[in-house]
């Protein structure tokens, strides 16, 4: 009987234990001052407390991102420079109309999927009263911008898909430069080095399949031959054996490949494992700098041409850009971290240009002006406008790998 008791007891305990870590891991929280709890199936707000939560006037800005599954590595390097942005705004603010502001970064997570992508935008500006959303993909900025203009929100778009500048949308910030600039020097690089047989494996994602469409016709235009279309799933593939073999069994002189940066890695490992010697072509999403830790050096990437590494800016903001971070987050800066931090600055400039920070109109029609009064500690990459109606019009720079080191080549 006693024994009885005693297993009852520690029964009701250790359910009660369970109970609450189960409310723990649905509570949720923003960084202003209320908090919200999310059901099992809705999308997780990652941001934390800060020095936003302790000012007076707040303005939320939101983020809507891959943060878990296969591209999480990727939603994390973008919302990481917002973050650093953030930070260093906060300390002492900004004045708009004689007020002084804080920034309120409300970030929610998406899985990389497009439809999520929209719930979420939803529940940002309908709880949190977002002026601005900052969407890092393609699918979700698509999704958003069917409903963005009605509902009265900007959407900062960290994607280099050159269709959503042709959506004739009056409240898309474009953020980093079009991939329609890499086709024609990407091409001409690996003709002249390596062949012109090509091998096409990029992401199953919208995304992949444009970038592919602004690729061949240039290939071909250039006398090349595609002698092989295929595409990766990386939110179900994590073996390539198979689709790699298939590819270098026409074989090609050149592999055009791309996603997130760390699958993309394993992509290129694979080719290599099974005997492949030519070049690979990088579609902007993966970059040098996160695909060579992956794989233990440069050596495995020779021949390889991508986007510069943001590590070898030349901006007057560069350096210490690139120092700060790796002391924050003990990691390589990429172009997600340092292209978000630059945008997330410029936002508020245009702000206090506009003299509003929530009206999306005022600020977009602002963003220019917020460009040209950017600090030189600020401008990372260099930015010299808007141009298309809303995008950052950037320097474009390559990188090659050339005998185990990335240099730039001239365009």
């Amino acid at each position: 009987m006693r024994f009885g008791k005693k297993f009852f007891v520690l029964t009701m305990i250790l359910i009660g234990i369970i109970v609450m870590a189960g409310c723990a891991a649905n509570s949720v929280s923003n960084t202003g001052n209320s908090e919200n709890t999310a059901s099992s199936n809705a999308p997780e707000d990652t941001s934390t407390e800060g020095d936003a939560a302790k000012m007076e006037n707040m303005v939320n800005i939101g983020f809507s991102g891959p943060l878990s599954g296969p591209a999480a590595y990727y939603g994390e390097n973008t919302l990481s420079g917002l973050e650093m942005a953030v930070d260093e705004i906060n300390q002492e603010g900004f004045e708009v109309n004689g007020k002084t502001y804080g920034i309120n970064l409300v970030t929610l997570d998406d899985q990389y999927l497009p439809n999520e992508t929209g719930t979420n935008a939803r529940r940002l500006v309908q709880e949190n009263n977002t002026p601005v959303i900052f969407v890092p993909h393609s699918g979700g900025v698509f999704a958003t911008q069917v409903f963005n203009e009605q509902e009265n929100f900007m959407i900062a778009a960290y994607t280099s898909e050159p269709k959503i500048m042709e959506q004739d949308n009056s409240l898309t910030l474009g953020i980093p430069p079009a991939y329609s600039a890499y086709p024609e020097p990407f091409t001409k690089y690996q003709m002249e080095r390596f062949g012109k047989k090509i091998a096409l494996l990029p992401t199953a994602s919208q995304y992949g399949k444009d970038w592919t469409e602004a690729l061949k016709p240039v290939w071909e235009e250039n006398g090349g031959e595609v002698v092989f279309e295929g595409s990766i799933d990386f939110s179900k593939d994590t073996d390539f054996f198979s689709i790699v073999t298939k590819a270098l069994s026409n074989d090609p002189d050149v592999l055009f490949v791309g996603g997130p940066s760390q699958p993309t890695a394993l992509v290129i490992k694979q080719a290599r494992e099974l005997g492949f010697e030519g070049g690979f072509m990088l579609m902007d999403q993966a970059k040098i700098e996160e695909v060579e830790p992956v794989l233990g050096g440069l050596e495995q990437l020779e021949g390889t041409i991508g986007t510069l590494p943001i590590i070898d800016s030349d901006a007057p903001g560069g350096e210490d850009f690139v120092k700060q971070y790796k002391e924050r987050f003990d990691r390589i800066p990429t172009a997600e971290g340092a292209f978000n931090y630059q945008a997330m600055h410029v936002l508020v400039n245009a702000m206090k240009e506009a003299g509003s920070v929530d009206d999306p109109a005022k600020i977009m029609e602002s963003l220019d002006a917020g460009i040209q009064t950017l600090s030189d500690e600020h401008m990372v990459w260099h930015l010299t406008g808007i141009y298309n109606g809303g995008a950052f019009d950037w320097k474009p720079a390559i990188g090659v790998v050339e005998d185990g080191k990335v240099v730039q080549i001239e365009q």
